[in-house]
């Protein structure tokens, strides 16, 4: 089962700091070694190391470039737009020419591909390297109005841009991730300095990439460039969802440092996260009662609110009590809002049960034939039925023994507790506690407030 992953960019993003903060997750680095030691690319060696920005320890990914192939990237002066004597040309975000420096190796999307699939990498790390590499080449043929088999840029061709996005597919890989989550973007503002002259921030790569795939941009007032292309091709790439659940709990922090000095913190924070474990019948009520009216209107939240069920109901006059006890166990598994049965007296005086189902029009078809599939009726009654829900909403409490779940109704200003019993019995069980003893605790220490 595959991992889920929180990117947290207050500070941007960039391919570096990606990499160092997988890399502090766990990512292995002798997978990666091997990894970049196949690239059939030369004029490069990796440094890991720790390092302390804006009092945070965080972990480093370093390129080092030899002397042919360096970029001054991280070039300060330069990044901002002033002149920096001998470095006018060899900023990241130019598209190369003939003309360009020597030392500079504008690589298409072509020879990149070459170099991916010739590598060590396994075929899922490959394929979110070369989908990286498929959005730059995008965004840079919207920019330059070239087609992108012709795009022959200095940000995808640079050495260093090259082991960044190889890395993190491997550390993304290797680290079983098939969750990205990433919220949003935040990017400075001010000018950049690159081969065609001082560019706007966001440069015209990251905001193509931003814009063609909808990720969500905010502009901060930090003067300098926090979102570069690879970071922003890196998160186009792998994000699958934009939202963070609205509980979950973290099995790991990664922090990986960014190269530039600026005034935020230059870090990113990565987060294997998983989902806060709920009962599913409190999943069920939490999906019920999820009315944005009243979720987002402190008005509301005392006021009640109506929507319509379907109830239905049939006869049974033959079927065991294993049998019943069965299907209302399969309805409440598939979307049931109560199941419940009613002894009575049929024709001939014969005991039997009135089985009477709630659920939303919508659950209706399958609940019908799992009631035919496991049961001896041969129909089925039903009606659709207005009601009144009270504000409600589910809550984690304290114990001496430990949490619990708690349904919380609101009425006219009040709250009512209703401890919910799966999660009653198990700390009774776990803590060898009375469920009754539990129950009234959390009744009695909530009524007080």
């Amino acid at each position: 089962m595959g991992k889920t992953l929180y990117l947290e960019c207050y500070s941007g993003i960039s391919g570096d700091m990606t990499v160092a903060a997988l890399l502090d997750l766990g990512a292995d680095r002798s997978v990666l070694d091997r990894v970049l030691k196949s690239l059939k690319v030369s004029g490069f060696e990796t440094k890991i190391s720790r390092v302390v920005k804006s009092g945070i320890d965080a972990c480093d990914f370093d390129v080092v470039l030899d002397k042919e192939h360096e970029n001054h990237d991280h070039d300060m002066e330069y990044l901002h737009g002033h002149h920096h004597e001998g470095h006018e040309s060899n900023h990241a975000h130019g598209t190369g020419t003939a003309q360009d420096h020597h030392h500079h190796e504008h690589r298409g999307i072509k020879e990149i591909t070459y170099i991916i699939e010739h590598s060590a990498m396994n075929e899922n790390a490959k394929k979110i390297a070369l989908r990286i590499f498929e959005i730059l080449a995008e965004a840079e043929s919207k920019a330059h109005n070239v087609p992108v088999d012709q795009v022959h840029f200095h940000e995808v061709g640079a050495v260093d841009s090259i082991v960044d996005i190889v890395s993190v597919a491997v550390c993304l890989d290797d680290l079983d991730v098939t969750e990205v989550i990433v919220p949003v973007l935040c990017e400075g503002r001010g000018t950049v300095r690159c081969q065609h002259g001082i560019l706007p921030i966001p440069v015209p790569a990251v905001a193509n990439i931003v814009s063609a795939n909808h990720l969500h941009l905010k502009m901060t007032e930090i003067e300098g460039e926090l979102v570069t292309p690879t970071g922003a091709a890196i998160v186009a790439a792998v994000k699958t969802k934009d939202k963070l659940p609205e509980t979950f709990e973290i099995q790991k922090i990664g922090i990986g440092a960014g190269k530039r000095q600026y005034e935020c913190p230059g870090i990113l924070r990565a987060m294997i996260i998983s989902q806060s474990a709920e009962t599913d019948e409190a999943k069920a009520q939490s999906e019920e009662f999820k009315n944005p009216e009243i979720r987002n209107n402190p008005k509301a939240e005392n006021q009640e609110t109506k929507d319509t069920i379907i109830k239905m109901e049939t006869n049974i006059d033959d079927c065991s009590g294993e049998v019943l006890g069965f299907v209302m166990e399969r309805l409440m598994k598939a979307g049931a809002r109560d199941v419940h049965y009613v002894p009575v007296f049929m024709k001939k005086n014969r005991p039997a049960w009135v089985l009477n189902v709630i659920c939303k029009e919508e659950d209706m078809e399958t609940l019908q034939n799992i009631i035919f599939e496991e049961t001896t009726t041969i129909g089925i009654r039903y009606s659709r039925m207005e009601r009144t829900i009270l504000p409600r909403e589910t809550r984690t409490l304290p114990t001496p023994w430990g949490e619990v779940l708690a349904k919380v109704c609101t009425l006219n200003g009040k709250e009512q507790i209703y401890p919910e019993y799966e999660s009653v019995a198990q700390l009774s069980r776990e803590k060898e506690i009375p469920f009754t003893e539990i129950y009234r605790y959390i009744v009695l220490a909530n009524k007080e407030k």
